[in-house]
């Protein structure tokens, strides 16, 4: 099995790349958000996933080890296959993936093709527990359980800062750490430190 690959770029697609190592090429699929990090003709080092099956060898590259465990993690859910789960991560980075569980935020995966309300439910359900026990949080540690016992005053909070025109990841950092310092502070004060922080 390979689990590892070091090599140059050769072609970057928009589902997978070419990684040339010492003159063989390999066919790796990666999410966007990878692909993004990929130049060709750059040195790129890629952890891989290996799927054998009676017709194919699939490999799947991820840049760090968070990207590969939850790839696995995600297609533990029933309806969550190899291209759905990179789907997710095109879209949502591990961090985004495991604050979008701790506060059972359906529209984050709502918001992305293939992934209905029933399968975000789904995800939602079998997953929020299984993400700490993998070593990713959402947030700091301490501010976890914080988090999770204000997850729709966090929601409505981050909906309201994505409106204003903060990013989601970056609106999620504020308000996480917000929450983990004032976990009972109120949504417009939330809301209005966020903006200024």
């Amino acid at each position: 099995m390979i689990g590892k690959l070091k090599g140059k770029a050769e072609s970057v697609y928009e589902d997978h790349a070419i990684i040339d190592v010492n003159g063989v090429g390999y066919l790796v699929y990666c999410s966007a958000k990878t692909l993004a990090n990929l130049s060709d003709g750059e040195f790129c080092e890629l952890l891989i996933e290996t799927h054998v099956r009676e017709d194919h060898i699939h490999l799947y590259g991820f840049t760090n080890k968070e990207e590969k465990t939850t790839f696995s993690t995600l297609q533990s859910v029933k309806g969550v296959g190899t291209r759905m789960a990179l789907a997710i991560l095109s879209h949502l980075t591990p961090n985004e993936i495991a604050f979008a569980l701790s506060t059972e935020d359906k529209n984050a995966f709502n918001a992305i093709s293939g992934v209905g309300k029933k399968l975000a439910e789904r995800i939602i359900t079998e997953l929020k527990d299984k993400f700490p026990s993998n070593g990713i949080m959402a947030a700091k540690p301490s501010a976890q359980n914080q988090i999770s016992a204000n997850h729709s005053t966090a929601h409505d909070a981050i909906t309201a800062l994505v409106s204003l025109g903060v990013g989601k990841s970056d609106a999620q950092n504020r308000v996480s750490a917000i929450l983990s310092n004032a976990p009972d502070i109120k949504i417009n004060e939330l809301i209005r430190l966020a903006l200024n922080s």
